[in-house]
């Protein structure tokens, strides 16, 4: 059963929100509208650097807007120094306005982990705990939330431990990845301690790691007793996935043959709209073969999806875009 949080009304009897995971270099506006208009009922920004909002970057700034129609949304900030990150919270609270400020102890990469910053901080539980306080403090009034792993390795787990003080300090809801720092996103997910965590807890527990389908998703619900569920690369090539998920809990089955060619193309199509929408004017172009790595993952499970990818590197344009869509179908009815 979901726990209630007041400030966060998406929990709740009768409510299992599906979040899509924050995702450095993919979950921009763009992307997150796709999943949105899929079925996605909480968003998180890309992280970006506490230090990086106070020397007041524009790409940074970029990277936490969102749109009206993208809430409930939230803003995921890293850092490793309290006052900092106390101070970037206040900014992005009074200029954006999230619904939720997040904070990321889960990030495992190395550029991360020198600054002792993401998942780092979980070899140091007191600077995290210094560093929740000093945020809590500076945006009282806006609901405080975080993202974590287990801990370092698996001789050193730490998440049920540092859950309980997250709680205590008044974090509001918690999204745990259930793999260390040192797994990375190799092997499985260790799904036992997310729901240790889910049970040492009163507040929300959102469940992230190797949730791929509804089956997936049915199974994590019935026996992790987490509030949520957090879907992060599995939406890159698949953003149905969060109406896949809602149809299975709804007791429908998947449907034959999965996500149809012209799908696929009309979500290729929409995510190169929205993408030229929200960066062309600020790169001053509207060519399309830079976002081919973003549109790539959308291509598996199409017919000749190696074939395809090569011929969409000589895309220049939408309209040539939509050229190649059109033949394509054409082809595969053949």
């Amino acid at each position: 059963m979901s726990k209630a949080a007041p400030r966060l009304p998406w929990f709740g009897p009768g409510k299992f929100p599906l979040y899509l995971a924050p995702m450095a270099r993919h979950t921009d506006v763009a992307f997150r509208q796709v999943c949105k208009e899929q079925g996605a009922d909480v968003m998180v920004t890309e992280f970006v650097q506490s230090e990086a909002l106070i020397r007041d970057n524009f790409k940074a700034w970029e990277m936490v807007d969102f749109t009206e129609a993208q809430r409930p949304m939230g803003v995921q900030i890293f850092g490793a120094t309290p006052a900092s990150m106390a101070e970037a919270a206040r900014l992005v609270c009074e200029r954006v306005r999230p619904d939720f400020l997040d904070l990321n102890f889960g990030c495992p990469a190395h550029k991360v982990i020198e600054q002792n910053a993401g998942s780092g901080l979980l070899r140091c539980p007191p600077l995290l705990y210094d560093l929740v306080k000093a945020v809590k403090d500076a945006i009282p009034h806006v609901p405080l939330t975080a993202k974590m792993r287990l801990g370092w390795d698996y001789a050193t787990v730490v998440a049920v431990e540092v859950a309980g003080r997250l709680q205590e300090l008044g974090v509001e809801a918690l999204a745990v990845h259930g793999r260390t720092k040192e797994q990375g996103y190799s092997g499985e997910a260790h799904w036992g301690w997310i729901s240790q965590v889910a049970a040492a807890v009163d507040i929300p527990v959102i469940g992230n790691g190797d949730v791929k389908d509804g089956a997936s998703a049915l199974l994590r619900r019935r026996e992790s007793g987490v509030s949520g569920l957090m879907i992060g690369r599995a939406a890159l090539g698949n953003p149905w996935i969060f109406r896949q998920i809602k149809e299975a809990m709804g007791g429908q089955a998947d449907q034959p043959g999965g996500i149809s060619a012209t799908e696929r193309w009309n979500c290729i199509i929409r995510l190169a709209e929205l993408t030229i929408e929200v960066h062309a004017s600020r790169l001053g172009t509207r060519d399309v073969r830079w976002m081919l790595d973003r549109m790539h993952p959308l291509t598996q499970g199409l017919p000749g999806s190696r074939k395809l990818r090569d011929r969409m590197r000589h895309c220049l344009t939408l309209a040539d875009l939509r050229r190649l869509r059109d033949e394509h179908l054409a082809e595969a009815v053949k």
